[in-house]
């Protein structure tokens, strides 16, 4: 038995006979709006509520009328919002420091986890705070990295200063991989626990590839489909996406690209590349079957905490081209089911696309290694591992 399942024993034998934990959950995105922090979340508490402990879940509401929904050991407190710039969807919570303290003072709850950093989250946590509740937080968005693609370079280092102020006043703060543990560490964050991200290999299979999709793309047997999945917005670095689709064209290969997803970005990126296939925000269904059908994720971003499109295109059995960081860097092995780019520069992705990638039928070589890569990475463990170290922090502060 290696040390991984050994573990998962142990919790698994042990956690239930413990009694079922009071959870508030604070968050600023929450589906149906489509994006990496809202739909890992969303997981998470489904989780935690299957694990028999009770959800208070705190958001921002997403329309005028929008009334709570209630679900099994979950609870549902809507807070006051307004659009964010840029992103008139989302909704950034307004402060309720008042009303958080009498909430949590008629029903006390054993964690405070605050999964975003904005207005809402800060109150949430001088709430917590005044009433000496033990509090948690994800880090799940480099807010600090996305200023410099709008011209605000110079916010970089307030709001890092913010975001230090933030999570350094939590007990516990979650990170998704190793490296970003180590890059927040430097810069003066304390009390940093890895907690990845889990993938429904149930959805993301390679069985869901589809021909007649393929077809619908003019893309034959030797095709080589480049896809990528998600907001399409500067900070993504797509237009790095384009440039490698046309350096393999300058190269004689018959490729296609897929873009799927939506964003501010989208009007400017078909004006660059019409021929591109734009198919706009899918479902879960439809995305499996993209990732299934593609046969190679392209993915430059460099702003990311983690990248949740990276295990399920790997889920799928599609390689994965990205630079070295976020969930590449801990899952993408190159040349058994992807290539990694070292640096951070246009140039070297470029080069690493035109060098060493083969042909289609290689790629195709390495669908079961990518596969197997992330087979393993099931929800339940990632449950299991945030449950105990909400207990962790419970403990400390019962010591205390």
């Amino acid at each position: 038995m290696d040390a991984q399942v050994e573990d998962r024993f142990v919790m698994e034998s042990f956690l239930p006979q413990l009694q079922p934990l009071r959870l508030a959950v604070v968050t600023e995105t929450w589906p149906p709006e489509v994006n990496g922090v809202a739909l890992t979340l969303s997981r998470l508490v489904q989780g935690l509520c299957a694990r028999n402990h009770s959800v208070q879940l705190i958001r921002p509401r997403q329309t005028k009328h929008e009334l709570p929904e209630q679900a099994s050991g979950l609870e549902q407190l809507l807070q006051r919002g307004l659009p964010i710039p840029r992103y008139p969807q989302l909704k950034l919570g307004l402060p309720n420091k008042r009303g958080l303290v009498r909430t949590w003072s008629l029903q006390r709850p054993d964690v405070v986890h605050i999964a975003t950093e904005g207005p809402l989250g800060w109150s949430a946590l001088q709430a917590a705070r005044f009433l000496k509740i033990p509090t948690t937080s994800d880090f799940r968005t480099n807010f600090h990295s996305y200023s410099k693609h709008y011209g605000a370079a110079w916010l970089s280092k307030p709001i890092m200063g913010y975001l230090r102020k933030f999570h350094n006043h939590t007990q516990l703060t979650m990170v998704p991989t190793h490296q970003l543990r180590q890059q927040l560490a430097v810069s003066g964050f304390q009390n940093l626990q890895v907690v990845g991200r889990g993938v429904d290999t149930r959805l993301f299979k390679p069985e869901r590839r589809s021909a007649e999709l393929r077809s619908s793309w003019a893309a034959g047997p030797d095709t080589l489909v480049l896809l990528s999945v998600g907001r399409l917005a500067k900070e993504k670095n797509l237009d790095l996406t384009l440039a490698t689709f046309e350096a393999m064209k300058t190269q004689g290969k018959d490729v296609r690209l897929v873009l799927a997803g939506d964003g501010p970005y989208r009007n400017q990126l078909q004006s660059r590349c019409p021929e591109a296939i734009f198919t706009g925000m899918c479902s879960h269904q439809q995305l499996a079957e993209l990732y299934a059908s593609a046969d190679l994720f392209v993915f430059p971003s460099l702003t990311e905490t983690f990248g949740n499109v990276t295990l399920e295109s790997l889920a799928c059995g599609t390689p994965v081209l990205a630079f070295d960081c976020a969930a590449a860097a801990e899952h993408v092995v190159t040349g058994r089911n992807g290539w990694l780019v070292p640096g951070e520069a246009d140039a070297q992705f470029l080069d690493a696309a035109q060098r060493t990638l083969p042909s289609a039928a290689a790629i195709h070589a390495m669908r079961q290694a990518a596969r197997d890569s992330v087979v393993d990475m099931d929800w339940d463990n990632i449950t299991m591992q945030v449950e105990k170290y909400f207990r962790q922090v419970i403990g400390k502060s019962l010591v205390f």
